[in-house]
């Protein structure tokens, strides 16, 4: 377990709080007027999502979390929870909640690889690539003119994900979508 200065806690970076482990969302290192600095931070609990915010001085140490990581196969959805096994044991399996895993679950197609976050033996999230490809299942006509909202329609992914595109993607094509904002990126392979 690293121990970090006040200043390191930054964007990303996963930190214990009072035995918890948490991601830093947000960090803003500023000095009020003639006082000492501080660190204000913006975080999220791995285990119940909650987001608090909590200032560090500069007297303060955080430790960093020992977080493992290891590989998963996402199997499939039933009712609100997420099915996984071992990739090399399939017999070997495990559930996780929607709230537990945050936005990946809109973009995890099933029989992919993810990368599953380890605290204290017991899994309390999930990492995906930060890009991913998906198939487009439901793209509607584009209209010629149709510009004032800047070029996008809605799209329909093929994990029941409905995101902005450009108006020249169609039904069946694959394309490049941002897993951490839900934003096209671009065609796959291009």
């Amino acid at each position: 377990m690293a121990i970090l200065d006040y200043s390191e806690a930054v964007e990303r970076k996963i930190i214990l709080h009072e035995g918890q482990p948490y991601e830093v969302l947000h960090s803003h290192v500023f000095r009020k007027q003639q006082r000492k600095p501080v660190n204000a931070t913006k975080l999220k609990n791995l285990i119940t999502g909650k987001i608090t915010e909590i200032s560090f001085h500069q007297s303060e140490k955080i430790a960093e979390a020992d977080i493992d990581y290891k590989d998963a196969k996402f199997m499939y959805k039933s009712k609100g929870e997420f099915w996984f096994c071992d990739p090399k044991d399939p017999s070997n399996r495990f559930k996780l909640e929607a709230e537990m895993i945050g936005n990946p679950v809109n973009f995890m197609k099933v029989n992919s690889l993810v990368e599953t976050m380890i605290f204290n033996e017991k899994v309390i999230g999930v990492h995906l690539p930060i890009k991913v490809d998906l198939k487009v299942t439901e793209a509607p006509p584009a209209v010629k003119g149709d510009t004032s909202s800047g070029g996008q329609k809605q799209i329909t992914l093929e994990t029941g994900t409905i995101i902005n595109a450009p108006l020249f993607i169609t039904e069946n094509e694959i394309i490049t979508v941002n897993t951490e904002t839900g934003d096209y990126v671009g065609r796959a392979g291009k």
